[in-house]
Order: structure tokens, then sequence, then C-alpha cells
């Protein structure tokens, strides 16, 4: 797909025949909208890394899966058979999905799962929406290597914010197990402990020449000296922010999400699981081949992948020698990278990061939430059992507001709701949490220990939102990437530390914030966001870091129907999955 042209118009001398411009191109740029039919087969390939070979569920036989390239209108009809031996549901990241949660697609929250043999068309209209998202299993650790990008293009008569890039190239970092990921998940969830780390991170897929029996396969992106290139960074790993770096160029950030961004220039960025960044990097050095690299942010107090996952920036110009592989002299230049616990260099980079334009932050608030969030601990009554392999003979807990969020099995909650049905759900979520205390501080064993639930959060359709996450200090402080389903926020402050409202608050960036879909919070501190409720449905909001949402950190908001026909949740599709 090309890149779209900018449309210029020059001054003119009546107002009327701009107005007439103007509707021409709005209504020009709704009639290329396109409908787009794809098929998504679920099924095990062989995939080889690391010097062996996995049986690994992929997409349509690639790994990571295709790319979706749609523009801003665009409609997707995307048919997705099961042919694998485990349910699956498909998530398409970031997308607004508005009135139509039976396309977002965790499992028991908006769908019951496509079962082996089965299928279901996800259909879907991407509405407002440019810049870079993805699409990933939201079933148990499928989304390990069931995972690709979705790159939304200006619609026709439009362009980016800035100069148009010669090339634009998706980068999906991502992690990568010698085991198969669910049975990584299932002997956490037998023994309590905290699942083992991954063998590597990944490119595109490729672990990188730094791991054994990977060299031949590093991913090679070659440019031409002098060009620009936009490279599209989707932070694809289970449980892990990353930094990421190209040896001797500087990245100009220009987007996070689906949100330009005011341009800064970094050596380095931090991303999140969930998180994409748009970074504009130009050929400016001598020709020669750069690595680009990314490696472990690691915010909390446990184990960690501590392994560099690489792919290589090659000059087309470069010398022949240089080309060669296997001497000292031709090795590719590496970046520097930060230190795996350098909070201080994460921090300053995300306090770069503002929208490009004043926007519209709601300024009175009708639900003020305050939702802690962070691990715990369940008591075992016989600790030490091969079931509570935990700290001090526990099992491993998370939590938001001491609620440990447990999933539905009979029935999904948006099918549940939509039907009526007693009993999945609850709609008494507590606001703040049941006891207050020091939560960054020396915490009570007392208050380690969360209560399960199935418990949601009423809000009324159009009620302006402030929810504040707040850190807690229960097992280890950690930055906690938060993602909310079905709408998108803006990033109005944060601070490290308890969430003083009568002294933060006034701090607030109500001027240029970013918008996000998924945003940490600082280890032991705290981030506040602002959004309007106007997606009607069961919309999903959990930690990113797929062992956290399997410990329960997570919830989910029931905004009810407004009041006009396009206010409320579409019906079901006739093929949604039965449970």
């Amino acid at each position: 797909m090309d890149i779209p042209a900018l449309i210029t118009v020059k001054p003119w001398s009546s107002c009327l025949l701009l107005g007439v411009l103007f509707i021409f191109a709005f209504v020009a740029s709704l009639s290329h909208a396109e409908i787009q039919f794809h098929e998504f087969v679920i099924e095990a390939k062989p995939v080889k890394r690391l010097c062996r070979t996995h049986n690994t569920v992929t997409v349509n036989g690639q790994f990571p899966g295709p790319t979706l390239q749609v523009r801003d209108g665009d409609t997707l009809i995307i048919t997705t058979i099961n042919r694998a031996q485990y349910n699956i549901t498909l998530h398409w990241h970031g997308v607004n999905l508005k009135g139509n949660p039976w396309a977002d697609g965790p499992e028991y929250v908006t769908q019951c799962p496509i079962q082996p043999g089965r299928s279901y068309t996800y259909q879907f209209t991407i509405e407002g929406q440019e810049g870079t998202l993805w699409w990933h299993a939201h079933s148990r650790w499928i989304r390990a290597t069931v995972y690709g990008a979705i790159i939304i293009y200006p619609r026709f008569g439009s362009s980016y914010p800035f100069p148009v890039p010669n090339r634009e190239i998706p980068i999906l970092l991502g992690e990568w197990w010698n085991k198969n990921p669910m049975d990584v998940l299932m002997q956490a969830i037998f023994t309590g402990a905290a699942p083992n780390v991954s063998d590597a991170f990944t490119i595109n897929g490729q672990p990188g020449d730094l791991y054994r029996c990977s060299r031949r396969e590093t991913v090679r992106f070659q440019v031409e000296a002098g060009e620009t290139v936009l490279l599209r960074i989707i932070n694809a790993a289970m449980n892990q922010e990353l930094f990421f770096g190209v040896a001797n160029h500087k990245l100009t950030v220009v987007g996070v999400d689906t949100s330009y961004t005011k341009a800064f220039s970094t050596s380095v960025i931090m991303i999140a699981p969930g998180q994409t960044t748009n970074v504009l990097l130009t050929a400016d050095q001598p020709p020669a081949r750069y690595y680009m690299a990314a490696r472990a942010y690691n915010s909390a107090n446990g184990a960690f992948d501590n392994t560099t996952t690489t792919a290589i920036l090659a000059y087309k110009s470069a010398p022949c020698n240089a080309k060669k592989w296997g001497s000292n002299s031709s090795a590719p230049v590496f970046p520097t990278l930060p230190g795996f616990n350098d909070t201080a260099t994460a921090t300053a980079y995300i306090a770069q990061i503002r929208n490009l334009q004043e926007v519209k932050v709601p300024t009175v608030n009708d639900e003020d939430l305050f939702f802690t969030v962070g691990l715990g601990l369940i008591n075992c009554s016989n600790p030490n059992s091969p079931r509570c392999q935990g700290p001090n003979g526990t099992r491993f807990a998370a939590s938001i507001n001491n609620v440990s969020f447990e999933f539905p099995t009979g029935n999904s909650l948006m099918q549940a709701y939509f039907q009526d049905q007693p009993g999945v759900f609850t709609t008494d979520f507590p606001p703040v949490p049941p006891i207050k205390f020091d939560y960054t501080g020396n915490v009570s064993r007392g208050l380690w220990q969360p209560l399960k639930g199935t418990k949601l959060y009423k809000l009324k359709f159009g009620s302006s939102v402030q929810l504040v996450w707040q850190d807690t200090s229960i097992v280890t402080v950690e930055d906690h990437p938060m993602h909310l389903h079905g709408h998108e926020f803006y990033v109005v402050g944060s601070g490290f530390g308890n969430f003083n409202p009568s002294t933060d608050t006034a701090k607030f960036n109500l001027i240029d914030p970013p918008r996000r879909n998924t945003i940490g919070t600082p280890p032991g501190g705290w981030v506040a966001i602002r959004f309007v409720a106007n997606n009607p449905g069961i919309w999903f909001m959990h930690c990113h870091l797929d062992s956290h949402l399997t410990w329960g950190l997570a919830m989910a908001f029931l905004v009810e129907n407004g009041d006009e026909e396009l206010q409320a949740v579409q019906s079901p599709p006739l093929d949604l999955p039965p449970c």
C-alpha cells in the first residue's frame, strides 16, 4: 500500500469555494474506504529457534503472523479458523471497536473461545485512528507466538504531520521459550510459583546473532545512505518492558499507539508490552552495519531474561569488507543501552512524550477512581507442597483494589450481560481500596492476600473518568503496563510514592498529554489517566505482563448504553462461539 500523498489547498478569496473543496475531499476520502477480507488459519507448524525445532502455534504458517495494512475508515473481515489443539481468541489491540465488543477478543470476557476445529469471523471498522497497533491471541499464553502488526495509514487526502519517510519497517519485539509456552504457563499455575523466564528476546521472530544457532537468520534491514526510515516498533513480549536502540543513530519519536507526538530525539526508547512507538531514523552515519538491539528494563525485584536480541541495519553502500561476516573488524557496531534497572532513564524518556496538538481533556470528572495495582501471595494450608512453591510456601497472586480477577468459565461476561444471565459477575468492584494504607511503604503482611472475584465497575455512557493507578510495594514494586480495552485515554500525570490528590492534581498536564491505550505505573509510584466512557459494552482492563494477568491483575468496566441508537451495543454475530 502506498503512503498517501498530502493534499494542499491554496488560499482562496471565496470561503464558499474552500468549503466545497473540503466537503468534496471528505466525501472522496469516505468513498476510498476499503473492505478487506482475510483468513487467519491458526495451526501448529515446525519453527526452529536456538538449535531446536518446536511445534509452534502460528497464523497462516507465519511467525510472527501477517501484517494488516489499512487506512482510517477501512473495514476488516477476518475469518479465524482454529486448527490448533488449544482454544483461541484474537484481540485487535488498541482498536476502539465502537459498539462492537463482540470483536474485541479476550476469552471469557467478550466471547467464549474458538474451540479446535471451529471458526469465527471478526468484523470491525477503523474509525478515527491512524498509527501503529497490533493484534494478538488473547487466550492464555498463545499470544507468545500468535501476533502481528496493524499499520493504519491516514485517509486518502491526508498524510503524516512529518516529512514522508523513504520507507517503513515494522519492528516486532517478542519473547521466545525453548519449551511450549502453554507448558510453561501450566507448570506455573500448578506450582503457584513465577513462570520460567524466556530463553531469548526476538526482533521480527528472530533472536539475533548473540544467541546460539541464530546468526544466519539474524534479521537485516538494508538502507540507502541519507534516506529516512520510519520504524514502527511494537513490544509483543509476554512479560518484559524493553530498552531499544540503534547503534550511532538518533531516533526521533513522532508517535505512540495511535497518537502523533511532538517530535523529540533520543538514543534509546523504553517500550512496555502492549505499547507501540513510531520513530524516524535517518541513515546519516558512515556506510557500515549497525546493530539495533533490545534488552530488558526490569523494575521488579525478581528473575528476568538478561539476554539481548539484535537485528542489523546495513547500508547498501557499505564497503565490501564491512559486509563480510566472521571477523571482529566487520562486526556491526553495537548500541549503548541502559542497565536493566535504569528507572531514571526510563522515566526521563516517558516524560518527553507529549501530544502533537493541544487536546480537549475532560476537566470535570463524573467518576474519580483510585486503583491499587500489584502482586500478592495466597497462603496455603499445606505450605511448601507441590502446589505452593511461591515465596515462603505460598502461591503468587495479583490484584486491583485487593480483588484478584477470576475468569468465568460457563459463559463470557459480555454474553451473560447481553442475555441477562445472573450469577456470572457482580458490579460491585470497589472504586477505591477497601483499606487505606501506605501503598509504597512497609505494608503489613495482613494485607498481602487478595480476595478472588469476578467484579465489574459500571459506568454511565458519556461519563468522564479520572483513574489513578497506584503501584504497591507488596512483594515488590514494579512497572505494571496497564491496558484498557475499547477506549483510549490521556495520560495526565505520574510520579513516585503515594498519590496525593491535593498536591499532585495541580501538576497534571491538561494541555498536550499523550493519548494511549497502554501505560505503565512507575515502580513504587502512580499514573493518572482521563477518558470518556463513550463505548458501550464490557471492556477488559489488565496488566499486560501476562504472568500478572494469570494471577488476577485485571478487572472490567461495564459501560451502559446511551440514549441514542448509535450509543448501544450492537447485536452479537450469528457465529459467535458458544461455550
